[in-house]
């Protein structure tokens, strides 16, 4: 019986306690910072690529009214307070987010805010110098002369401006939204008739040619960069497409609600058709939606110039608005 097999249970080998950050990056050195590196990945894809695009929005709404209006005052007042606080607080305002932000390579709405900004600046400029005060003369309005101060504020500011102090200060939105509120106080005193909003036609003469002369400026930024012939993409492009692009939408919708302050005007010069051609043209140039914007060379080319196009919209858009002061002028 000695050399009978003397057969044992088997006792299995203790398992190798696993922890959860084991199972998460690994036990190994080597499969440790290849999952880390893969982590990292995926996170900043995460982050920068769907969070990111997820607050990216371009709002173009053509038939955007103003929702809580002054009754009585001025219709383009109206909607430079609504575009103001629609892109600085309903929409959020991006032109000044720092680059750890999630949209910190979305820069498209960016651009775009900024050209709605100049727009609706630009426009403010126009109403403190010539619609609301009395042919020119009068004394400036205190709250018109307040919002364009406050509207001239660089957009790109957030928290910190450390060129100027270590110390926080009023981010670019903020002092926006202090711009709608003064101009909603100047159009709450128009309702009452107790500030001027003069419909004059040498008013409106002025005002559409400094717009013209705005939208002008963008036109040759276009001219310029396109007669460079570069590559077919690049980083200037959209940047110059989107700025012109919310100029573009802002001048459309300020200039149809000034155009229902200036009615009588407008109809009585026999204005009616190319006051609606040069809305035409703005609204053309503010829709388009190109999924990425090329910078094809010339007419020859096999790609598309969607600079080019925008451009051209422009410039109809300049020539009708000059017609418009022309003739007002000549009358």
């Amino acid at each position: 019986m000695a050399n009978d097999l003397i057969v044992r249970p088997q006792v299995p080998a203790p398992r190798p306690k696993t922890t959860v950050p084991g199972l998460i990056f690994g036990d190994r050195p080597r499969v440790i910072v290849k999952r880390s590196v893969l982590y990292l990945i995926a996170a900043l894809v995460l982050y920068f690529g769907v969070i990111g695009n997820l607050m990216h929005r371009i709002d173009a709404n053509l038939d955007f009214t103003p929702p809580n209006p002054i009754e009585g005052g001025s219709h383009a007042v109206n909607m430079a307070e609504a575009l103001i606080l629609r892109e600085t607080v309903d929409n959020r305002w991006t032109a000044n987010d720092p680059m750890f932000f999630p949209n910190a390579f979305h820069d498209n709405m960016d651009n775009y805010q900024r050209g709605m900004m100049r727009a609706i600046s630009r426009f403010t400029m126009e109403l403190e110098n010539q619609i609301g005060r009395l042919r020119g003369s009068g004394a400036i309005d205190r709250d018109l002369e307040r919002a364009v101060g406050l509207l001239q504020f660089p957009t790109d500011l957030w928290l910190f401006d450390f060129d100027q102090s270590f110390l926080p200060i009023q981010p670019a939105d903020v002092q926006y939204e202090a711009g709608a509120r003064a101009l909603r106080a100047f159009n709450t005193r128009v309702s009452l008739g107790l500030a001027v909003f003069e419909t004059r036609p040498d008013a409106l003469a002025m005002t559409v040619e400094r717009m013209a002369g705005e939208l002008g400026s963008r036109a040759a930024i276009v001219d310029e960069h396109v007669s460079r012939d570069g590559f077919i993409i690049d980083f200037v492009s959209d940047d110059i497409f989107y700025f012109n692009k919310g100029m573009a939408y802002a001048s459309y919708l300020l200039l149809r609600e000034l155009g229902r302050d200036f009615q009588e005007v407008i109809r009585g010069q026999g204005l009616s058709r190319v006051w609606q051609q040069a809305l035409d043209s703005l609204r053309l140039a503010s829709q388009q939606q190109p999924l990425i914007v090329l910078n094809g060379s010339g007419a020859n080319s096999f790609f598309a110039n969607h600079l080019h196009l925008q451009g051209f919209y422009l410039k109809r858009a300049i020539l009708q608005l000059d017609e418009i002061a022309r003739v007002i002028r000549a009358n």
